[in-house]
């Protein structure tokens, strides 16, 4: 699973979309969605990270566990 994958399920557990995510921490429209291509900055993915109450480490590993699966 795509770090992106990983934030936008995370997102609908907490009943946030990805575009008021996006909104709330400022970011361009679209920001994190381009997570599906490239790799996220540390400042934003930490950003992402405080915002849905986890650890960027979190974030990774749910990443990282579902590719192995």
């Amino acid at each position: 699973m795509k770090i992106y994958d990983t934030v936008k399920n995370l997102s609908e557990k907490k009943n946030i979309s990805i575009y008021r995510l996006e909104k709330d921490l400022g970011f361009p429209n679209g920001a994190v969605s381009k997570w599906n291509r490239q790799i996220p900055n540390a400042v934003r993915l930490q950003q992402v990270a405080n915002y849905l109450g986890v650890t960027i480490s979190y974030i990774l590993d749910l990443s990282r566990k579902d590719d192995k699966e």
